[in-house]
């Protein structure tokens, strides 16, 4: 099994449970007007530092700004050896709405 996709309460729900790593990334100017409170910042150039900072046994959720691109990248975590990495259904924009 891959990544997979979950709700912003899904995300939540999870957050609340479990200790997790949260990855947001958008571009740092969207991420600098708003980010979910713990996330942090991945970039192309910071993704081999954040990678060997992070436990791979620990849930990885990652967002961006509408659930799309988001999907390829928990694809790239769960392939890296993520035991569980999630993509948010509706990005950003979803938690906006929601939370």
């Amino acid at each position: 099994m891959s990544y997979q996709c979950i709700s912003v309460s899904e995300a939540v729900e999870m957050m609340q449970s479990e200790a997790v790593t949260l990855l947001d990334i958008r571009d740092e100017h969207a991420f600098q007007a708003g980010h979910i409170a713990d996330a942090i910042h991945l970039t192309n150039e910071n993704v081999a530092e954040v990678v060997a900072s992070l436990a791979l046994d620990k849930p990885a959720i990652i967002y961006c700004y509408h659930g799309n691109s988001s999907k390829g990248a928990a694809d790239y975590f769960y392939h890296l050896g993520f035991k569980k990495a999630f993509s948010v259904d509706g990005g950003y924009a979803a938690w906006q709405l929601a939370v």
